[in-house]
């Protein structure tokens, strides 16, 4: 799965301040409304019912909140690294420093999945989390998310 049709360097950030897991979210909602031209307030919405349910915190200093938005026509996402890790309840207790953010119509529930497992292949890749961590500059941290995952 080519993700740079899912994520585009324009939608990755470096030094987001938040300094909680739902001040983050709202964060989110926010780039993502302008990102998307999709209502903050329903993106928000649905990005904190779905955290209701569980955390998305993967572990590893890894988020990956998503929801199904109202109007989306295919999954879009976000990608953040934080300023300051935060506590996204994660299994594994470990402070988020990334934020994969994924949104998607209803109709794409299929589809989402594939990209989860696009994002989760790349991480399990040598090197590509480290990388991400020490990538001074949007651009590197994008082209080290990016590399070697249009296949």
């Amino acid at each position: 799965m080519d993700l740079t049709n899912i994520i585009r360097p324009e939608h990755t950030f470096i030094g987001v301040s938040a300094p909680t897991k739902w001040r983050a979210l709202q964060t989110i909602a926010d780039k993502a409304a302008k990102a998307f031209s999709v209502d903050g307030q329903t993106i928000l919405k649905a990005l904190e019912a779905r955290e209701k349910l569980g955390s998305t915190g993967i572990g590893n200093g890894i988020a990956i909140p998503h929801a199904a938005i109202d109007g989306m026509t295919s999954p879009r996402g976000l990608l953040i690294r934080f300023a300051q890790p935060l506590d996204f309840e994660a299994i594994d207790d470990i402070p988020t420093d990334i934020a994969f953010v994924l949104l998607f119509g209803e109709n794409n529930r299929g589809e989402y999945l594939n990209v989860l497992s696009a994002i989760a292949r790349r991480l399990q890749t040598d090197g590509a989390l480290a990388a991400m961590r020490k990538a001074r500059t949007v651009d590197e941290f994008y082209s080290d998310f990016i590399a070697d995952s249009r296949v």
